[in-house]
């Protein structure tokens, strides 16, 4: 009986070996996504960053029934890089829509190894968005889920194709926001001095690495917004010297972003924080918030607001909403027009009008 056990346990053994080794193997990226063909003039396209770059539509991260990402909207809910494929994807080239990654540990693993990390963690996204929810600065060059290196990793494997693509950094706000407290009543304190400083050097680094491989790629850096104008936060931080502060300390970390970014070639920066005040407007100093509304087409009207419902800016898990992300990416073309001469299409009002009205209409 022991024998027979010890046989079964043998077994069990290699079968679990054979299966890890088969994972360790075949995590590679997925059959015809690279080389694949596309319009000689698209621009490659890559995303590394957080939450607000994630797609909604991955059905791995966020799968039917869990009310993340729109509620009962979901399916008609799209962040600023779906649209953005949806409207210039002719021209913007995110690589294919792939279930694609691991584990941070796996991926880790296979590194170890001498093998491609892959991406980190396993999602259902464009080829080229490294974006995952929950990343922090940390996860620009270290730890299990590091970016950076492992889509420097998948644009070494077409090295003539991102001669002319584009690299867009939209990282921070996860370590940024949760210092808000402390924002408010010390602007100046060395801790956010630090916590600065350090995404600073991480942004910094990506840069360098990026373009050891690839110099003439251009990169995007996008700053941070104002958390503390988030709807969901308007109990909080009331007095006119708090928001101050935190405007305060906000300028100084996306002033230091903007200067990396102004400093390094081929780079260019985008103002979200200047970008949200212009579209939404802020808290300001009154009483009441000095918020904006934003009309699409002739009658679709979006307030500064929360909830699934797409008059709203955020979603209920606070997240962008449709409409937010339609006009980030029309936005986000013009600056890349603006920064780097890109011979890209604007993307109209009626444009957005045209892709946004029939997602908002009450489902038949």
């Amino acid at each position: 009986m022991r024998t027979g056990f010890r046989r079964v346990g043998f077994a069990a053994f290699v079968t679990a070996g054979l299966m890890l080794a088969f994972n360790v193997w075949s995590q590679d990226v997925p059959d015809n996504a690279l080389n694949r063909k596309v319009s000689p003039t698209a621009i490659p396209f890559a995303v590394i960053g957080d939450s607000n770059s994630h797609s909604f539509q991955d059905r791995v991260a966020f799968p039917a029934g869990t009310g993340e990402r729109g509620g009962p909207f979901h399916a008609r809910t799209f962040n600023w890089t779906e649209v953005l494929d949806k409207l210039r994807g002719k021209e913007i080239d995110s690589g294919p829509w792939v279930v694609w990654g691991s584990s941070g540990l796996l991926a880790t693993g296979r590194e170890a190894l001498g093998l491609s990390g892959g991406r980190a963690p396993k999602k259902e996204d464009f080829l080229y968005n490294f974006a995952n929810s929950g990343a922090s600065c940390a996860n620009l060059m270290d730890g299990r889920f590091r970016q950076a290196p492992r889509l420097v990793a998948l644009m070494d494997k077409e090295p003539e194709r991102w001669k002319r693509g584009v690299v867009l950094i939209r990282m921070g706000l996860n370590d940024w926001s949760s210092s808000l407290d402390l924002q408010s009543r010390e602007p100046n304190s060395p801790k956010l001095a630090e916590l600065t400083s350090r995404c600073v050097k991480q942004i910094g680094a990506t840069l360098k690495l990026i373009h050891e491989s690839h110099p003439q790629t251009l990169i995007l850096v996008a700053g941070i917004a104002n958390e503390a104008d988030d709807a969901a936060q308007n109990n909080n931080w009331v007095s006119e010297a708090e928001r101050n502060n935190i405007w305060k300390a906000l300028d100084s970390f996306n002033a230091g972003v903007r200067k990396l970014a102004e400093s390094e070639p081929n780079t260019a920066f985008f103002d979200d924080a200047a970008w949200l005040v212009q579209r939404w407007g802020t808290r300001g100093g009154a009483p009441k918030p000095a918020f904006k509304t934003v009309t699409i087409g002739k009658s679709f009207v979006v307030t500064n607001s929360i909830g699934d419902d797409p008059h709203n800016l955020l979603l209920a898990d606070d997240h962008a909403g449709l409409v937010c992300n339609a006009l980030w990416a029309q936005s986000l073309v013009a600056r890349l027009r603006e920064a780097f001469k890109l011979p890209l299409t604007p993307i109209s009002d009626d444009e957005v009008a045209r892709f946004v009205l029939p997602l908002v209409q009450p489902a038949k």
